[in-house]
């Protein structure tokens, strides 16, 4: 797999705006979710499956964003607890290519969106 920088930080007060337009904006389209654990290794979750959608809920509502997988119904989903932190990759002509999301303990989580 090819390496994206992931370098463009969102700020927090955006999330709930950029995580309900890049769900819309990609819905259907099909995504990886690994988790990047330098002590335990990476884990590849999900590979080459729909997005359902991406729902956060900021910290007065729980503080964390659910990634749902499936094509007319929730077939997977993937909770991440206290995100920290929000990174985008882009190539060259703006296009994004994966979301990297950071939780509390450091441990990021990525989702790369396969070419559509």
């Amino acid at each position: 797999m090819n390496k994206i920088d992931i370098n463009k930080s969102v700020p927090s007060e955006r999330w709930l705006e950029f995580f309900d337009q890049f769900a819309d904006g990609n819905r259907g389209r099909h995504i990886s979710i690994e988790i990047l654990d330098s002590e335990l290794g990476d884990e590849e979750l999900i590979k080459n499956a729909p997005l359902m959608a991406m729902v956060y809920d900021p910290p007065k509502n729980g503080n964390k964003l659910t990634i749902e997988i499936g094509k007319s119904e929730v077939t997977y989903a993937h909770t991440i607890e206290s995100p920290k932190e929000v990174l985008t990759g882009q190539d060259a002509n703006g296009i994004m290519l994966a979301v990297q999301i950071r939780d509390a303990a450091g441990v990021p989580t990525l989702i790369r969106l396969q070419p559509s």
